[in-house]
């Protein structure tokens, strides 16, 4: 079971969520989703609720959920398999059982696997070595259930299984995105995304939206897929920082305000500092139009670990890319990470 520590330490869920659909996750595999599929375990968003709104199989839910077991083994059990956005160290997991209080899984448990290239579903399910992150534990009905990971090992796949059976609504799988070096060399590459490693470490609003939807794969489907701050009544200014996947310098910069009509901040600024050193101006405040991809030539060679995109006043933001290539010494670092983690 876990400590009431374990279950209270949440600070991960400021980390990106690895599994979503959005950032590239999948659910591969469950060995029964009778009721709900499977594939709503990663959907974005909050599960939502119809009372009273049958299908052919029964009440609809937004989540997942398997058929009533007879059997009476203790360890019976139904599972599925995520295959996360982008290899990573996993620091914690939300088990959300939203909506479901007749039909939850009284327990959970969660483990991983890291398995290269694009395995079969095949291989995960009888080849795969599996180590556990979080142990059998208990779960409420109709709640959020947060449980840390301590593990510096890098994972590509998560499997969550459920006691003996029921519902589950949303599985969030928060961590940090690891960057294959094999795919670093020589490259440019957006050095703020997700999937290459890069991660929101502050920001001074996020009313609306996460920051991390900045860092997500693809180009934003509507206005929710941004970064939204609240409305500023006083004199300062939203921002946002971004460590990179890997030292390195910048030959181009996107602020994407896709979607974001009437609320898109008017005034734009980034900049830049290497390790801990001073912060210097990459891109001057410019000016920036609603609903527009805007791209940026950077004619600066110093590198830079952070970046923070200051906006002006407030508003949203569907996007921000910052393309170029490592440093050396970054890739080194890359490696060294790779390295370590296995």
């Amino acid at each position: 079971m876990p400590s009431e520590k374990n279950r209270t330490q949440s600070h991960f869920l400021s980390l990106p969520d690895l599994a979503a659909r959005p950032a590239g996750g999948a659910v591969l595999w469950a060995n029964d989703d009778l009721f709900a599929e499977k594939e709503n375990l990663i959907k974005p968003g909050s599960a939502e609720f119809r009372p009273a709104t049958f299908g052919h199989k029964g009440q609809v839910y937004d989540g997942w959920e398997t058929r009533r077991r007879r059997d009476l083994e203790p360890d019976s059990h139904d599972a599925a398999i995520v295959r996360l956005g982008v290899p990573g160290i996993v620091r914690g997991v939300v088990v959300d059982t939203a909506w479901f209080t007749g039909n939850y899984p009284p327990q959970i448990s969660v483990e991983g696997t890291y398995l290269a290239g694009h395995p079969s579903v095949a291989e995960l399910v009888e080849k795969a070595t599996w180590t556990t992150l979080v142990p059998r534990s208990v779960v409420n009905g109709d709640t959020r259930n947060p449980f840390s990971v301590d593990s510096s090992r890098r994972w590509s796949h998560v499997r969550l299984s459920i006691y003996p059976d029921g519902g589950v609504a949303r599985f969030r799988v928060h961590g940090e995105g690891l960057l294959n070096p094999d795919f670093a060399e020589g490259m440019t590459l957006d050095l703020a995304a997700l999937e290459n490693g890069g991660r929101i470490t502050a920001c001074s609003n996020m009313f609306y939206s996460s920051p991390n939807n900045l860092l997500l794969p693809g180009t934003a489907r509507t206005m929710g897929d941004g970064w939204e701050t609240s409305r500023r009544r006083d004199s300062g200014n939203d921002w946002v920082q971004v460590h990179l996947a890997g030292r390195g310098t910048l030959d181009a910069v996107e602020l994407d305000t896709s979607y974001f009509v009437g609320n898109a901040p008017g005034v734009g600024r980034l900049s830049g500092r290497d390790g801990d050193g001073e912060w210097f101006e990459i891109l001057p405040r410019t000016a920036l139009q609603p609903d527009t991809r805007h791209r940026f030539v950077v004619r600066d060679d110093r590198p830079i670990t952070e970046a923070r995109l200051d906006v002006y006043p407030d508003g949203g933001m569907a996007r921000l890319r910052l393309f170029g290539s490592l440093t050396a010494d970054g890739l080194d670092r890359i490696r060294e990470s790779w390295s370590d983690s296995s």
